[in-house]
C-alpha cells in the first residue's frame, strides 16, 4: 500500500509540474505529454525507481486509457466515418496496412506473419486520435476543415488498428475471434439501445437520472462510468483489449447524446484531463527502458521514419486525389498527415500483447514506445510548423524560375520577401484580434500578382 500511495503521489507530483513546465517554453512547442512521457521514464522502474508499475497502479493506468478512448469516440461524428472523406480514410488505411505488411515482410528479424511482426504492422498503421484531440483543441484546430480531414483520416487510424489487434493479435482461432466480436457488437448495441428506448418510454429511471445529473448523486456521470467500465470489463472478459470497449461507449455515448452536453463533457474532463489521462502518460512513460533506446537509436529514428512513409505519405496521396481535398494547398495537406502520423496509445497496446506472448523483447517494445513517444512531439510539431509557414504560391515560383532559369536568385529573394510580408501582416492581426493562439486562423493566402490576403475563420466554440 506503501509504495502505490508513494508512487501515485509522485505521479501527481508530475501531472502538476509537466503543464507548468510546458506553459513556460515560448511557443509551447512540446506537448505537456511528451513531458508526462519523460517524467515516467526518468521516475520509472528502468529510471530511478522512484515509480513503480503495481497492480494498482496499472488498473488505474487502464482506466485512463479507458478514459483517454472514450472522449475520442465521443468526438468523432458518425458522419466523419461515413462521409466521402470518411470512406476514403478507411481506403487509405488500407493502403497503410497493406504498405507496413511489405516493410515488415522484407524486414530482416521480423516476420509478418509472426505475433511480432503483426504487432509493428498494426502499430505503423495508428493515429493517436485520443492523444491528438486534446492538442488539436489547443490549438483551435478542430471544427476547421484540416480539423475535419484530421478526424476523417485519423478515426479510422485509431479505429481499425483496434480491430485488426483483436483479429490478428488474438491466440485464439480466427472464427472464434469474429464469433467474439459479434457478440461484443451485440452486447454494444443493447447498452446504446436500452437507454435510448428508456429515454423514448420516460420512465422513473430515466427520469430519476435526468433530475440528479447535477446534485450530489451526479447520476449522468454515474451512468456514463457504467457505460464505459462495463463495456471494457466485457472487453476483458472476452479477451479482447479494453480499448475497444472504451472507443465503443464513446461510439454510444455520442449516438445518445447527439448533439453533446457540456456540463456533462465538463465533468468527464476533469475526470480524465484531471486526474487519471495524465497518469496513463506516466505510466507508459515508466514502462520505456532508456537503455534499452541508447543501445537501439537507429531502430528509434528507423521506426519514425517508416512512420512517415506507411502513414504520413499514403495519407497526403489521398488527400491530394480526393475531389473535396485536393482543393486543399500542399501546406494543408501535409499538416493533416503530419498530425495524423502522431502514434502512441495503440503502439503501447500492441507492443504490451506481444511482450506479454513472448514474441518481442521488453527492450524492443521500448523502443517502439519511445519511438511513439516521439511522434507525439514531433508530428504536432512539424504540423504547427508547416500550418504557419505561410508561404507565397509555390506554384507561381517554379513556374517564375522555368520562365527565366537564370533569375532564379532573384524569384526566391522576391517570394522569400512575399513571405515576410506574409508574417508581418499575419503578426499585426493576431495582435489586433488578442488571439491567444495562430492556430486558430485558417490561412488561405494567394499570391496572385504580387497582391496578398489573409482571411480568418470564426470561432466555433473549440
Amino acid at each position: 500500500m506503501a509504495i502505490d500511495l508513494v508512487s501515485l503521489a509522485l505521479i501527481s507530483l508530475v501531472s502538476v509540474a509537466c503543464p507548468i513546465i510546458a506553459g513556460l517554453i515560448p511557443g509551447k512547442p512540446i506537448p505537456e505529454t511528451v513531458l508526462l512521457l519523460l517524467a515516467g521514464a526518468l521516475l520509472g522502474p528502468h529510471g530511478l525507481g522512484a515509480i513503480q508499475s503495481t497492480d494498482a497502479i496499472n488498473l488505474l493506468s487502464d482506466l485512463g486509457l479507458a478514459f483517454l478512448f472514450l472522449l475520442a469516440g465521443y468526438e468523432i461524428s458518425p458522419k466523419s466515418l461515413t462521409g466521402t472523406e470518411g470512406k476514403r480514410g478507411a481506403v487509405t488505411w488500407a493502403v497503410t496496412f497493406a504498405i507496413a505488411f511489405v516493410v515488415v515482410a522484407i524486414w530482416p528479424t521480423l516476420s509478418a506473419f509472426e505475433l511480432d511482426g503483426l504487432a509493428v504492422v498494426i502499430a505503423l498503421t495508428t493515429t493517436a486520435m485520443g492523444t491528438l484531440l486534446p492538442i488539436l483543441q489547443e490549438r483551435g484546430i478542430l471544427g476547421t476543415r484540416m480539423g475535419n480531414e484530421i478526424i476523417a483520416y485519423g478515426t479510422w487510424g485509431e479505429l481499425l488498428p483496434i480491430i485488426a489487434m483483436a483479429l490478428l493479435l488474438s491466440t485464439r482461432a480466427t472464427w472464434q475471434t469474429v464469433v467474439i466480436l459479434l457478440a461484443f457488437l451485440a452486447i454494444a448495441v443493447a447498452a446504446a439501445a436500452v437507454p435510448k428506448i428508456a429515454e423514448r418510454i420516460g420512465g422513473y429511471v430515466h427520469r430519476f437520472i435526468v433530475a440528479n445529473a447535477n446534485t450530489n448523486t451526479q447520476m449522468v456521470i454515474r451512468s456514463v462510468n457504467l457505460l464505459l467500465i462495463g463495456l471494457t470489463a466485457v472487453s476483458a472478459v472476452f479477451d479482447l483489449d479494453i480499448v475497444l470497449g472504451a472507443f465503443a461507449a464513446g461510439f454510444i455515448l455520442r449516438y445518445l447524446i447527439p448533439t453533446g452536453d457540456q456540463t456533462m463533457e465538463m465533468k468527464h474532463n476533469a475526470i480524465a484531463y484531471g486526474f487519471l489521462v495524465p497518469l496513463f502518460f506516466v505510466v507508459s512513460g515508466a514502462k520505456v527502458d532508456v537503455r534499452a533506446i541508447g543501445a537501439q537509436p537507429e531502430l528509434l529514428v528507423l521506426f519514425i521514419l517508416l512512420l512517415l512513409f506507411v502513414r504520413a505519405l499514403p495519407i497526403f496521396v489521398g488527400l491530394s486525389t480526393g475531389r473535396e481535398s485536393r482543393t486543399m494547398d500542399v501546406r494543408e495537406r501535409l499538416t493533416v498527415a503530419f498530425y495524423c502520423t502522431t502514434a502512441l496509445p495503440i503502439i503501447v497496446a500492441v507492443t504490451s500483447v506481444a511482450v506479454s506472448a513472448e514474441a518481442m523483447s521488453q527492450q524492443t517494445a521500448s523502443v517502439l514506445v519511445a519511438a511513439g513517444g516521439v511522434t507525439v512531439f514531433l508530428m504536432p510539431l512539424l504540423a504547427s510548423v508547416m500550418a504557419h509557414s505561410v508561404n507565397a504560391d509555390l506554384g507561381e515560383a517554379l513556374h517564375e524560375i522555368r520562365e527565366q532559369p537564370r533569375a532564379v536568385a532573384h524569384i526566391l529573394a522576391e517570394h522569400r520577401r512575399r513571405e515576410r510580408e506574409l508574417h508581418r501582416q499575419l503578426k499585426a492581426r493576431l495582435a489586433a484580434a488578442g488571439a491567444r493562439h495562430a492556430d486558430t486562423f485558417d490561412l488561405t493566402e494567394r499570391c496572385p500578382g504580387g497582391v496578398c490576403t489573409i482571411a480568418d475563420t470564426e470561432d466555433d466554440g473549440h
